[in-house]
């Protein structure tokens, strides 16, 4: 997040519609942290070296089917991009097969958090900027 903004990406060899816009996110791999997970996947899927964790945000479940039948315990972390980005860019995350799986990031105001798939956006609300506005 930087200036009232969320860093969001879009796959871009699919639609819109199948997957949506989505948050940096992705699973713990064993030995790791979920911190220490929130901060490779994030450098992974956006190619930025210069980020920071802030702080936990919660913890929910999420129910992926018909994608998946199974439950996902997401972690929620709330980071900080501190080098200089383009408002778009594109990334790819090589480690998942032959071919790579490319994105496209980008910034939207925080208060289009609602647009995120997948329940992505639920606790955007505990974001200190979100609670400083309500106070």
């Amino acid at each position: 997040m930087r200036d009232g903004r969320l860093l969001v990406f879009r796959h871009v060899d699919y639609s819109w519609e199948e997957v949506g816009i989505q948050v940096p996110a992705g699973s713990i791999k064993p030995g790791e942290t979920p911190e220490q997970a929130a901060l490779r996947e994030a450098g992974e899927e956006t190619g930025l070296t210069g980020l920071k964790l802030l702080g936990k945000l919660g913890e929910m479940e999420y129910d992926p089917s018909p994608y998946l039948y199974e439950l996902h315990h997401r972690h929620v972390f709330h980071l900080a991009v501190t080098e200089d980005t383009p408002e778009r860019w594109f990334s790819s995350e090589d480690d998942h097969g032959d071919e790579p799986i490319r994105f496209e990031c980008f910034w939207i105001p925080l208060a289009a958090a609602h647009v995120l798939q997948a329940g992505q956006g639920a606790l955007v609300w505990r974001l200190p900027e979100v609670m400083a506005g309500h106070r």
